[in-house]
């Protein structure tokens, strides 16, 4: 199983495959946005990760990210992140 650490919450083991985005506030139990349904239009779900960042990125992704002007180091959108 995947293992998901939030800063200052703590460690959790997450299912394998689970949008990160729901493994946030289910798993973790954070107070995570997510306006557009995990359609990667509204970057409410943004966050960003310290270490282990994953290689992968989908072009939707990228695409949100360059337009909204989201270039800074480790800054993704959770609900396009798979466990």
């Amino acid at each position: 199983m995947p293992k998901l650490t939030v800063r200052d919450v703590g460690e959790f083991e997450v299912e394998s495959g689970k949008r990160l985005v729901k493994a946030l506030v289910e798993d973790a139990g954070t107070d995570q946005l997510h306006a557009c349904g995990g359609q990667s239009k509204c970057t409410s779900c943004r966050i960003q990760f310290i270490e282990g960042e994953p290689d992968r990125i989908t072009q939707a992704e990228k695409d949100t990210l360059k337009i909204r002007g989201l270039s800074d180091p480790g800054v993704r959108l959770s609900c396009q992140i798979t466990c």
